[in-house]
This record gives structure tokens, C-alpha cells and sequence, in this order.
């Protein structure tokens, strides 16, 4: 029987520190505590549904898509 080392752990590790997962590549505003701030909620549903946007003059056009996609069943 041959003994071996259990890696997964080193993996992990060494996974953690590759370039592909580098925090630089993240965006600011996804590193923000709440990471919506900055942004306006648009409320639809009765609240079930809550949409971001960073422009808050485009709500109406928002509250037209998604009644529209719903009336259509998508």
C-alpha cells in the first residue's frame, strides 16, 4: 500500500494566492461595505423584487422592462 500526502489543504492555499484570484481585479464599488452604495433601489413588486441603478432618472423606463417581461412571462 502506498502512503501519500493529502494536498488539499496545500491546494487550497496556494490557489488563494494566484494572480487570477487577485482582489485588484474587483471593482471598487463591489469591494464597498453594502457594495449598493451610490446606488438608487427602484422597487417593484410590493417589494419582492429591488432593482439598482446608478441613474436615477431611468426608474420609469426600469418600471416599463420589467412589467413588460412579466406580462410576456419571461
Amino acid at each position: 500500500m502506498k502512503t501519500f500526502r493529502h494536498t488539499a489543504t496545500q491546494d487550497t492555499t496556494v490557489n488563494r494566492l494566484k494572480i487570477s484570484n487577485y482582489q485588484g481585479k474587483i471593482p471598487k464599488t463591489k469591494l464597498a461595505t453594502g457594495s449598493v452604495s451610490g446606488l438608487y433601489p427602484v422597487i417593484l413588486d410590493g417589494g419582492k423584487t429591488i432593482i439598482y441603478t446608478t441613474d436615477k432618472s431611468k426608474e420609469d423606463e426600469i418600471r416599463m422592462k420589467y412589467a413588460s417581461k412579466m406580462a410576456s412571462g419571461e
